[in-house]
């Protein structure tokens, strides 16, 4: 993935006390990136937001950072103590995959630790079944399911833990992940956000070892079917993190506004990764932290609608100004080409109604933009590191990963980049 920065390399890094002040000064510029971006106390997450008239959410980054999160970004000395952590899980007629979910991380957490259900409307017994088997569980049973995104942001502004772990309801963590998924901010990676490894049938397979954007917008989970041996076997930065396992300091969290709730479902996970990226901070997986996800991709043609019109969201709020320009054509072009592909498909009906969708906010989504490109503390060439150009999922299909195609994407990514 462009732009992401191995293990082996800090750690060669950080051999020598030369080297070792360098890395320093970059993690620390990576601090003090957080800090300019507003002025202080400019917010507690949305619920602050809402406060002063703002009912979106997923906005610019404010203030500065706290203390155990300055020293975790620094990278000049582990914190004097461990963090502690709030685990969010966002459900939705969840009673049948529930029971492992609260079974494997109820034996993880630790005194001081808690575990926030935030449970969108459901039928199904969900709420009772949260109640008998996680006792000690805040539930928040909120009346209609208005999505993902916002059911995230309400757990999220009612926890007191200083690492936010955002969970699927279908995901069950192995032992030792608690452990595992605090090394990040412990260990002072300079990372804004991180994923554990996440994977899949029985942990035969790769589900997501961190996520990938195509400069198009297209984004994905890597490595999503493979088998579990090629997945990542350290510590590495990535586009973004999956909200499947999403850990993210509280403080960040809250400066970066949360996820932005009009997403309602799918991208708002690579939003956040691009706006932290924005930010001056890094996303990275921690492959120690592992976590088995009961994932189906195809869910129906609705999904595209979502995919669809939150991808569009996603690169008006993000790209920066001269990357969008010169990304023009490339964007024009695949837009025919995924309405051809929508309508081979099955799907062109939830194609056009997710480019209606995305007119129709478009004076939203621009105001929404002059917010957060306000507060970029990166250039151009900085942000477009992360993003690739290959379509290396196994999930878009054989023409997508074709060889003329694939040339013809990195020429057209090199000119780009050229002129960065």
């Amino acid at each position: 993935m462009g732009g992401a920065e191995p293990l082996e390399r800090i750690e060669g890094e950080l051999a020598g006390d030369d080297a070792a002040g360098h890395r320093r000064q970059s993690l620390r510029r990576r601090a003090s990136a957080v800090s300019r971006l507003g002025p202080p106390g400019a917010g507690r997450g949305c619920e602050a937001q809402r406060a002063r008239g703002r009912p979106r959410c997923g906005g610019a980054v404010p203030a500065a950072a706290t203390n155990l999160e300055s020293a975790a970004l620094n990278g000049d000395a582990r914190p004097d103590r461990r963090p502690s952590l709030s685990v969010v899980i966002v459900t939705h007629d969840s009673a049948a995959a529930l029971p492992r979910t609260l079974a494997a991380i109820g034996a993880e957490l630790r005194a001081g630790d808690e575990l926030v259900v935030a449970d969108n409307a459901s039928t199904d017994g969900t709420r009772e079944l949260v109640a008998e088997l996680a006792p000690a569980a805040r539930l928040i049973a909120r009346p209609v399911n208005d999505g993902f995104a916002a059911a995230c942001n309400a757990g999220a502004s009612t926890a007191g833990g200083e690492l936010l772990l955002f969970l699927n309801p279908d995901v069950v963590v192995a032992a030792g992940f608690r452990d595992a998924i605090e090394l990040p901010l412990l260990d002072g990676r300079g990372w804004g956000a991180w994923q554990g490894l996440v994977t899949a049938e029985e942990g035969r397979a790769i589900n997501s070892g961190g996520g990938v954007v195509h400069f198009t917008g297209i984004a994905w989970a890597g490595g999503a079917g493979r088998p579990r041996d090629r997945a990542p076997h350290g510590p590495g930065e990535v586009a973004f993190a999956s909200g499947a396992s999403l850990a993210i300091p509280r403080a960040t969290w809250e400066r970066l506004g949360g996820f932005s709730e009009p997403y309602f479902l799918y991208h708002e996970d690579t939003d956040l990764g691009l706006r932290l990226r924005l930010a001056g901070l890094a996303v990275g997986v921690e492959p120690g932290a592992v976590c088995e996800h009961d994932y189906e991709f195809d869910k129906g043609p609705a999904k595209w609608r979502h995919l669809e019109r939150n991808r569009w969201a996603t690169i008006l709020r993000t790209y920066p100004r001269r990357l969008l320009l010169l990304l023009l054509p490339a964007l024009l072009a695949t837009e025919l080409a995924l309405h051809a592909v929508a309508l081979a498909g099955g799907w062109l009906g939830q194609k056009l109604r997710a480019d209606l969708d995305a007119l129709r906010a478009l004076p939203r989504l621009l105001g929404e933009r002059r917010a957060i490109q306000a507060g970029a503390q990166v250039s151009a060439a900085a942000f477009a590191a992360v993003l690739t150009p290959d379509l290396d999922s196994d999930f878009l299909g054989g023409a997508a990963r074709s060889r003329p195609l694939h040339a013809l994407l990195r020429a057209y990514w090199r000119i780009v980049k050229r002129l960065l």
